[in-house]
């Protein structure tokens, strides 16, 4: 097979066994150091895209996205306009409130929603009862898989509910209203917000906030796209009469944090293959200062300084390319099987949930061309190095 002559003579250096034991030392581990810092990186941003999308698709998918709040009237006329914006999903009258629930052993502070017959959007995560159990019948409670084990409860079982925000007069002065509900529907998200949701049907949180006024409303808009919502939000701008809140009031910090988080993770990650790439630099310096003599003979035959540049950076290359090879499989193995690892070293996450892992192929070429870059750049110096070697001086004592 025909090939360049510089990249022949780099893969002889790569490939060669023998030599100098403490530069092949150093060149496995430049090989091995890639190879695990990119297994490593594919498999952490794996995860956290898949938490990323975890959060969207069930947090987001429970709460409200755009909140109005302001005259009835004025609303219900604007609600046509508002349907016929592309990205709305669906609109309905909202209510909730931070409320607490308690056992005889146990208080947990949740926000209470009270949810429409036409407001889907918990269905896909239920997993005892039904969203027709919770709506049908009065002075029920669909409470989170977490919630439930948190207060020691289950279906047909009762929990008072206290509202601190709403009182009652009494004999023995103001008092909270409460009432007891009975738990007619669990659901699980495994996201935050199992942690403090609960659900009641609309016509039951309205009677314990007492909230009969015909001129105020609040509505809820619930997107395609929670993402998409500044369309929404400019036409709002229109009527600067009305309450307008989003979903980043409540739940943006944390999505912002994950993002954070998420990039000081690559940037970690992506020192350690930096780290590797300057093993390459140090093996292929040594290798330079080891073959002088080879270096000096082969410019004597008529190899050019850039043929000589060639070969030392074919051999760096080589390990990068082999390092980004076996790292890039190895993680994105390690990514579909992460359960199942986790599961042979004895880890297990808390309630038995799995991990949601999400490989996006843009960001997967990116980390493997990434690695590549790096390790072609630390061969450029050494590559320089051998180039300006002077073949009448390293071989006027040979």
């Amino acid at each position: 097979m025909i090939q360049p002559v510089s990249l022949f003579v780099g893969l002889r250096y790569s490939r060669s066994t023998k030599g100098n034991a403490f530069i092949s030392f150093i060149s496995f581990f430049s090989i091995a150091g890639i190879a695990l810092g990119l297994a490593a990186l594919i498999v952490v941003n794996s995860v956290m895209n898949g938490f990323e999308k975890n959060l969207k698709s069930s947090m987001l998918a429970l709460i409200p996205h755009v909140q109005i709040a302001g005259k009835r009237t004025e609303i219900e006329k604007l609600l046509p306009e508002l349907k016929n914006v592309e990205n709305v999903k669906e609109i309905g009258e909202h209510l909730a409130v931070e409320a607490v629930l308690q056992t005889n052993s146990q208080l947990q502070g949740v926000r209470l929603q009270g949810g429409s017959k036409n407001d889907s959007s918990l269905i896909p995560f239920l997993k005892q009862g039904s969203w027709e159990d919770l709506q049908d019948s009065r002075y029920t409670i669909a409470v989170s898989r977490y919630l439930a084990s948190a207060l020691n409860v289950n279906i047909g079982d009762e929990i008072r509910v206290i509202i601190p925000s709403v009182s009652n007069y009494t004999p023995m002065g103001r008092v909270p209203v409460q009432r007891v509900l009975t738990v007619s529907t669990i659901f699980s998200t495994e996201s935050e917000a199992d942690l403090h949701l609960a659900y009641t049907s609309f016509d039951t949180l309205e009677r314990l906030l007492k909230h009969k006024s015909a001129d105020d409303a609040t509505y809820s808009i619930k997107l395609f796209d929670a993402f998409g919502i500044q369309p929404i939000l400019e036409l709002l701008a229109k009527h600067p009469t009305l309450a307008v809140s989003d979903w980043r009031v409540e739940q943006g910090a944390l999505f912002s944090a994950v993002a954070m988080e998420k990039r000081i993770m690559t940037l970690l990650l992506t020192l350690i293959v930096l780290v590797a790439a300057f093993n390459i630099l140090s093996a292929i310096s040594m290798m330079v200062n080891e073959k002088q003599s080879e270096i000096a003979i082969l410019q004597t035959l008529g190899f050019t300084p850039l043929k000589i540049m060639q070969i030392f950076m074919v051999q760096g290359s080589y390990n990068g390319v082999v390092g980004t090879f076996i790292g890039g499989c190895l993680g994105i193995i390690l990514t579909l099987n992460i359960n199942e690892a986790l599961s042979v070293v004895g880890l297990n996450l808390l309630g038995g949930m799995k991990l949601p892992t999400v490989i996006e192929p843009f960001a997967l070429t990116l980390m493997i061309l990434s690695s590549l870059l790096l390790s072609f750049i630390a061969t450029v110096l050494p590559a320089f190095k051998a180039a300006k070697v002077l073949p009448a001086e390293v071989l006027r004592y040979e």
